[in-house]
């Protein structure tokens, strides 16, 4: 590499370096954040997960409150399910178009919304994810704004991932981080069947 190169280069790498460093210079808040991840592509709840797991490393609780999912075990139920520091509950009753009872299906959402508030008033937790609950205002199973006043109450240190393909306006208004999962190809259109450990 010529000095000519590496002084082009270092030039570049110093103004991107004080772009970054005012950008943190000027981030001073201390608080919990919420973050929507939704889309229609693979990757919303890995992510979620993903990021309990960063949270436990640093011995941070976490909890857990899987909407919609339940017929069968997922892995991520089966892994942090049984690890101290975390508590995992799921609302069990399996997608809506299996049950096919609406009414079954409203009861088993406000039982599970009942745990995710009580774990939302907790202090002791610093993460919870509540994964697919976005379907829940889709399909009119819980009233949105009583969701939202529950997350905005909650303790000012207490971060909140929520996951579902779509997101309501109330809570999209609400939250720090939002981000989209695309779907530009997937193996189960192509036939390839769902399988343990990547769906599930």
């Amino acid at each position: 590499m010529t000095n000519d190169v590496q002084q082009k280069h270092q030039k570049k790498m110093a103004k991107l370096k004080e772009v970054v460093d005012n950008r943190i210079a000027e981030a001073q808040q201390e608080r919990g954040v919420l973050i929507a991840l939704k889309g229609n592509g693979k990757g919303k709840s890995s992510s979620a997960f993903g990021t309990m797991a960063r949270a436990l490393g640093h011995q941070q609780k976490c909890g857990v409150v899987q909407f919609i999912k339940g017929r069968i075990e997922t892995g991520e139920q089966l892994f942090f399910g049984n690890l101290p520091g975390v508590d995992f509950h799921v609302m069990g009753t399996g997608f809506t178009w299996e049950t096919q009872n609406r009414e079954q299906d409203i009861a088993a959402a406000e039982s599970a919304w009942e745990i995710a508030e009580k774990m939302l008033q907790d202090p002791s937790y610093q993460l919870l994810v509540f994964d697919e609950l976005t379907y829940l205002f889709k399909y009119k199973y819980l009233d949105v704004n009583r969701v939202v006043s529950a997350l905005q109450a909650r303790p000012a240190h207490m971060n909140v991932i929520i996951t579902g393909r779509t997101l309501a306006r109330e809570i999209a208004e609400i939250a720090d981080t939002i981000s989209i999962v695309q779907d530009e190809k997937h193996a189960f259109r192509a036939g390839v069947k769902a399988q343990p450990g990547i769906e599930w």
